[in-house]
């Protein structure tokens, strides 16, 4: 079985430095209005930042085995915080925008459903504590 382990070093204040398998390192901190300075990543806006990029992974690799491409592909999520602590996210919207002169729409689909459905694991260990809902948006490239 896989393993992976990363370790978190507090810094100072309320920042912490992480490390990562990939040899990278990244900083976290809290908010001004929670005694931070507001110098790093949140713990909590991470979660959804790797599970855009663990499904973004997916879908570029998809589709350029299916010589189906896009000029260009941005993925925003949207989530909702619960009230009661521990404050955890319940529900999730994930918007997959796809720009190109020559839209392949069957193929972005199929490309975006294995991902969300078969590929990725941080969209199913989401989907164990969140509604997840997926939306495709296809933009059209004019050529001039």
């Amino acid at each position: 079985m896989a393993k992976n382990v990363v370790t978190t070093v507090w810094k100072e204040n309320m920042q912490f430095e992480s490390d990562n398998p990939s040899g990278h390192n990244l900083f976290m901190d809290a908010g001004e209005e929670s005694g931070g300075k507001g110098e790093g990543f949140r713990p909590k806006a991470l979660m959804l930042s790797s599970l855009a990029g663990c499904s973004g992974l997916d879908v570029v690799s998809l589709l350029k085995k299916m010589h189906a491409e896009v000029a260009d592909f941005k993925i925003e999520v949207t989530a909702e915080l619960t009230d009661e602590h521990p404050k955890f996210y319940n529900k999730v919207k994930v918007d997959y925008h796809f720009t190109d002169a020559e839209l392949q729409p069957k193929k972005i689909q199929k490309a975006v459903n294995l991902s969300v459905t078969k590929y990725c694991g941080v969209m199913e260990m989401f989907r164990q504590f969140a509604e997840v809902e997926i939306e495709i948006h296809l933009h059209n490239l004019e050529n001039n």
